[in-house]
């Protein structure tokens, strides 16, 4: 390979290069931002899960306090109730004032604001004796829940009741069926114990507004809510799915919409056997609060780092496209001839190498025009150097003007003579074109004071053992054979025969 086919494979090297470096850029660029957006996507959505499984413990946690809370007290109630019936047995009450049988039965009871009195009830729900007054009224419970379920269930246990006004307020009726040394059924003791209680203890927790909290009885019955909302109070709620979910399992959580509000909240229970089950809900949007605060600044940070990575490649691609332009005007002026215009001799041969090569290989025509301006010295000692230029200007402009093929390549050979390459063009073909340019040469030369241009034609299907010199000697050799014949005409040289055509 010759120095000017090197030339050429060296800048196609750089240019391509140049591509795979911004290629290579967008793509590290992209590779960058995409890579930091997989790490903040994965790191918020451990924070996500985290904020879940934290919510979530805290909930168990709350509903484990709440419940140890509420069934310790009915524990201890129901020791109570369990006392009251064991002491009804006693024979010695037959034989005692009322005031020592009230003594003798609840005496031990400790006293407390939310719990009602204890009262118990006979074989046919009169009531008979009472904690809180010596001499009872005349009362009859025969028709309530709570006596009807230990009168006809002689082994039902502990009853809790639904919520229900006794007294003047909202209680929650705890009962236990007396039995005789028989088994026979002897009535019922029954304490309550009052929504106070539960708002007193609802009160001493740091809710939130959306923060829910229920209690409900094994049947499903709602007994408490916070927020407070009457209607729901007493109703049963087994239709809802979560509440059914709830006592198929122990313990666990699930996710929600509120009956009365809504509001979709993350639903959470600790222990379903109990006589009391506490349900817990936080909503959502206190859930993720803090991790949507935390994410919108990771998002924002994220896109100002996407943004500035952006910025940069857009920086670093424009300068890369400035340098390029800056390399392309410096190249083309380095193939460019600075008076003419046209191509560059350095240009020139590595174009008539290209070509002669492809003519090779396709089996080719490839023509070469070698023209010279007539007289060039005499003009430009006459009319100084300057018109000299123009003169060489305007031949260039009628070269320019008739060669306009894609592959065809017009050059300023040196001095006064002038290079046209015309591929795939057989001798007359190219002699035409010669012809042409000569003819408007002359058109113009009428104007500008008679310049005139001898103009030398070859063409020639190259074959490998040849090289393109040849083809230059011959058609440098047929320029010559113009000017001989009185210059202002064209001659064709046939490559392999010494012949002149005028």
């Amino acid at each position: 390979m010759d120095t000017h086919g090197l030339l050429d494979t060296i800048k196609k090297e750089i240019h391509r290069r140049r591509r795979i470096s911004a290629r290579l850029m967008v793509g590290f660029s992209l590779v960058t931002v995409l890579g930091f957006s997989a790490v903040c996507g994965s790191v918020l959505l451990d924070m996500r899960r985290g904020a879940e499984e934290l919510a979530r413990q805290t909930l168990e946690n709350l509903a484990a306090s709440i419940d140890a809370d509420i069934n310790r007290n009915i524990e201890l109630y129901d020791a109570s109730l369990r006392s009251v019936a064991n002491n009804l047995l006693l024979p010695e009450l037959r034989s005692v004032s009322p005031p020592i049988d009230r003594l003798i039965l609840f005496d031990h009871l400790v006293p407390a604001p939310h719990l009602g009195a204890i009262r118990v009830y006979d074989e046919h729900g009169d009531l008979t004796r009472d904690s809180a007054v010596l001499h009872p009224a005349k009362e009859n419970r025969s028709d309530q829940p709570f006596f009807a379920v230990h009168r006809d269930e002689p082994y039902f246990g502990l009853y809790i009741s639904g919520p229900q006004q006794l007294d003047g307020q909202y209680s929650v009726v705890v009962s236990r069926r007396i039995n005789g040394p028989g088994g026979q059924f002897l009535g019922v003791v029954a304490g309550s114990i009052k929504f106070g209680y539960f708002q007193d203890l609802f009160k001493r927790l740091r809710l939130r507004p959306n923060d829910m909290i229920a209690v409900l009885a094994q049947d499903g019955t709602l007994v408490v809510r916070n927020p407070f909302t009457q209607e729901l109070i007493g109703k049963n709620m087994m239709f809802t799915p979560g509440v059914q979910k709830m006592f198929e399992r122990r313990n666990g959580w699930f996710a929600g919409v509120g009956t009365v509000d809504g509001v979709q909240r993350m639903f959470v229970w600790s222990d379903s056997t109990k006589p009391l089950v506490v349900l817990v809900a936080k909503s959502w949007d206190d859930i993720y609060a803090m991790w949507r605060r935390e994410a919108t600044w990771i998002g924002i940070v994220l896109l100002v780092l996407a943004t500035f990575v952006a910025a940069v490649t857009v920086f670093f691609l424009r300068e890369i496209d400035r340098r390029a332009q800056a390399e392309r005007q410096l190249e083309e002026l380095a193939i460019t001839d600075p008076l003419t215009g046209l191509t560059n001799r350095r240009k020139f041969d590595a174009a008539i190498d290209t070509e002669w090569r492809r003519a090779i290989r396709q089996n080719t025509p490839i023509a070469l025009l070698m023209i010279d301006a007539d007289h060039f010295k005499a003009y430009n000692d006459r009319f100084g150097h300057q018109a000299g230029d123009q003169m060489l200007v305007g031949i260039a402009v009628c070269i320019a003007d008739t060669v306009q093929r894609a592959g065809d390549c017009a050059a300023r050979f040196g001095g006064e003579e002038f290079a046209v390459l015309l591929p795939g063009l057989t001798a007359s073909a190219a002699e035409a074109v010669a012809e042409t340019i000569r003819r408007k040469v002359q058109e113009w030369s009428d104007i500008e004071g008679g310049v005139t241009v001898s103009v030398g034609v070859a063409s020639t299907t190259p074959a490998a053992a040849h090289q393109w010199h040849d083809l230059v000697e011959a058609a440098d050799r047929a320029l010559y054979a113009a000017k001989e014949l009185g210059r202002n005409r064209c001659v064709v040289a046939v490559r392999g025969e010494v012949t002149l055509v005028a």
